[in-house]
């Protein structure tokens, strides 16, 4: 009788029975395992997931466009600021979307106010533009 081979690819065939020692065993999963990272270092990094930006200017809707009475603006105010709160805006974001909300004379001030500012003037900021708006 013919001596048989041990291991992979040593002629064991379809039904060959021939046991495998703990240290083959671990010598072929240590080698599995070593071109597995290999296989895995030459892949690029996978993308990082799309940042999904919400659109918070649907969540509010008060309009300014004047108003004489003091009181009126500063109603507006705090109704926009309420609903600025609630769509969990930064200081940016609500100026930036308060503005949008302006129209008419209000707005034609708002364009004037930003002119006005020097080109490397910081962002204007929440309470900057409430206290400059009341005025």
């Amino acid at each position: 009788m013919a001596a048989r081979g041990r291991g992979r690819g040593r002629g064991l065939g379809i039904g060959d029975n021939v046991p495998i020692t703990v240290e083959e065993l671990m010598q072929t999963q240590n080698e599995m395992m070593h071109v597995f990272m290999q296989h895995l270092q030459q892949q690029p990094p996978p993308p990082p997931p799309p940042v999904h930006v919400r659109d918070k200017r649907g969540e509010f809707s008060p309009v300014f466009s004047h108003s004489a009475d003091p009181m009126e603006t500063d109603d507006w105010l705090r109704a926009v600021e309420r609903q600025l709160n609630i769509a969990q805006c930064n200081d940016l974001e609500k100026v930036l979307y308060a503005s949008g909300q302006l129209q008419g004379a209000a707005q034609t001030w708002w364009e004037s106010y930003q002119a006005a500012r020097p080109n490397n003037a910081p962002p204007v900021t929440w309470l900057e533009f409430c206290k400059d708006f009341r005025v």
